[in-house]
């Protein structure tokens, strides 16, 4: 019952970050969304067993929680998210834990001030290192693409299928590097053990990877940048390579910074007017409310939990 707050913000994380991972490919209509979000499910959690460990072990030194403040955590994060899934915005998961873990870890007087400050500069490197990680990809693999002097039918064949691993390279990497954020604080808690975590974490985001919010598929798909299928593989390539990157480190990231990321950069080597300012304003803002947002949410969670022992 406890670790309900946990699959809520697995369902919620899942829906929302569904559209880094299969949204370019689904946008280009490369992929179908039944077989998109089937593959994304799959591989979210084989990311989440395997290589699960380091990101929930550093959100666990974060700051100490008891049961009962885990919960105040994932319900306020879940409920952020979910929150700016509703107006179609891709959120961040990890901005919006770390924001609920530093609003109780402040009210508690215990907050790991030097493991903030680490995963907050990873925050600022990622959107920037989706971005040269896809202006680097872009022209290289170009240069290649054009070299083998395919048909249409090879290209079109060899789009789809780049597209599909790296759809599941994608949701590897998300399972990854975000299960931290969904069950990391359970574990800190000493409620359950890491790869009990990992493997519950990973199922709750493929449930809410199955049940995906279309209207923020569009909005990272189609409302930033025009892409044709080799940007789309492009991106998603470049955002799943810089979350996987991350993951190595141990520091649970945004995957919507990453990809939005690698977006810019793919529309910056194109050329920057394909890039559309009030969505990506719309998106910035969106970003730097998240984590706010979780700090709010999880304080009022706070004093919902409490009132109930008042007479």
């Amino acid at each position: 019952m406890w670790l309900l707050g946990g699959v809520f913000l697995g369902w919620s994380l899942g829906q929302n970050d569904a559209a880094n991972v299969i949204g370019s490919a689904v946008a280009t209509r490369m992929l179908r969304f039944r077989t998109a979000i089937l593959l994304a499910a799959v591989f979210v959690v084989l990311g989440a067993v395997l290589e699960g460990r380091p990101g929930i072990e550093t959100y666990s030194r974060l700051t100490h929680l008891t049961l009962g403040d885990a919960v105040v955590v994932t319900v306020g994060a879940a409920l952020s998210v979910t929150l700016l899934s509703l107006f179609g915005l891709p959120s961040s998961s990890s901005q919006a834990t770390v924001g609920s873990i530093l609003a109780v870890g402040l009210l508690k007087g215990q907050c790991n001030l030097a493991g903030f400050t680490k995963v907050a500069m990873c925050w600022v490197g990622t959107p920037l290192g989706g971005a040269i990680i896809a202006m680097g990809l872009y022209l290289v693999l170009g240069v290649v693409y054009n070299r083998l002097r395919w048909n249409l039918f090879q290209s079109d064949a060899a789009l789809r299928l780049g597209l599909l691993l790296a759809g599941a390279y994608g949701a590897y990497a998300l399972g990854a590097n975000n299960v931290a954020n969904v069950m990391g604080v359970f574990a800190g808690a000493g409620v359950i053990d890491v790869p009990t975590a990992a493997l519950a974490g990973g199922a709750s985001m493929a449930l809410g990877i199955l049940t995906c919010n279309r209207r923020v598929i569009e909005t990272v798909g189609r409302g930033l940048v025009r892409l044709n299928p080799y940007g789309a593989f492009v991106v998603l390539l470049a955002q799943a390579i810089t979350v996987h990157i991350y993951t190595q480190l141990g520091v649970p990231v945004s995957t919507s910074q990453a990809v939005i990321g690698a977006i810019l950069g793919v529309g910056a080597v194109r050329g920057i007017n394909t890039v559309r300012p009030r969505m990506l304003l719309h998106i910035v803002v969106g970003w730097v409310l998240t984590p706010v947002l979780g700090g709010v949410m999880a304080l009022l969670v706070h004093v919902a939990r409490h009132l109930r022992y008042v007479p």
